[in-house]
């Protein structure tokens, strides 16, 4: 439930997963502004041959793209959020790393070994390539599917700019180098606008992003997931 008077966080990663959030940051008692920065356009990936050891995922994003997938093949995903979502999409053996891509590379290790047939790794245009590469230095046969491309916003929502232009607005959340650069881009002429905001970003990568802007300070979440972004404003 939002409270329309409590303090608000802007909150810029792409649909569908904005909206989640927003109702996760509503939930301990802020006004979550959804502004993604980043638009997200799926893939549709062939059913691969021969059958698969397992599936990898590193975003929730990716899992459109497998409705031609085999249901039963055990799916190894990035996070628990990722993993919620392969199983609503009807995957039954779903495993989570709970954390980030080293922690997918162990969980792997752990559940599935070179012998047994090839890995699939579903990752949006550009990433996922060290996490191929290491299961790949391992033994592991693995194939690559551009599960989902982006592309970056060139204007701040309506929402957002009044957000700004308001008093309301105490933190930003970053999930991505990318979305940070975005919304550094869109900023250029607003910076004087972020008053006393602190920014929170998932990792070090997405702080440097954010660097050129005046932010009262930036935080850095202490692994690379929700759990720890969101904790942050507790």
């Amino acid at each position: 439930m939002r409270c329309e008077g409590a303090p608000g966080v802007l909150i810029t990663r792409p649909e569908p997963a904005a909206s989640a959030t927003a109702e996760r940051v509503a939930r301990i008692g802020f006004f979550p502004v959804v502004a993604p920065m980043l638009v997200v356009a799926a893939a549709r990936l062939p059913r691969p041959r021969p059958p698969l050891q397992a599936i990898l995922v590193t975003s929730a994003n990716a899992v459109p793209a497998l409705g031609a997938f085999d249901r039963t093949t055990m799916l190894l995903a990035v996070g628990d959020a990722t993993a919620d979502h392969a199983r609503r999409a009807g995957f039954s053996n779903v495993h989570s790393a709970g954390r980030d891509a080293e922690a997918l590379v162990v969980l792997a290790a752990r559940l599935c070994h070179p012998g047994r047939g090839p890995l699939f790794l579903a990752s949006g245009a550009g990433q996922g390539l060290a996490l191929a590469a290491t299961l790949r230095a391992a033994g592991f046969d693995l194939r690559r599917g551009v599960a989902y491309g982006t592309r970056a916003a060139t204007v701040l929502p309506q929402v957002a700019i009044d957000a700004l232009e308001g008093t309301r607005l105490r933190h930003a959340m970053f999930f991505s180098a990318a979305t940070a650069r975005a919304f550094v881009a869109c900023m250029v002429s607003r910076a004087g606008q972020l008053g006393g905001m602190e920014a929170l970003a998932i990792s070090s990568q997405t702080a440097v992003a954010l660097n050129p802007l005046p932010w009262l300070r930036i935080r850095v979440a202490s692994h690379p997931n929700q759990d720890e972004l969101v904790a942050l404003l507790t």
